[in-house]
């Protein structure tokens, strides 16, 4: 099944709950996107749960100093 999947993280700046696709294709892979409520950037690191699902492990960008 490579469809995207929806899922909610926490933004690690403003910690609104928002919600997010996750694409199978970027399994493995970091990258930022920018918060729908805040606009700051986080970081992804998308992994694997035991069920096959994705999961989106989120922190503050390491390379924002602001």
């Amino acid at each position: 099944d490579r469809a995207l999947q929806e899922s909610h993280i926490d933004c690690p700046y403003c910690w609104e709950s928002i919600s997010v696709l996750l694409n199978p294709e970027d399994l493995g892979e970091q990258y930022i996107e920018d918060c729908q409520v805040c606009c700051r950037p986080i970081e992804f690191l998308i992994t694997q749960g035991g069920m096959g699902e994705l999961i989106a492990v989120v922190s503050a960008d390491s390379n924002n100093t602001a």
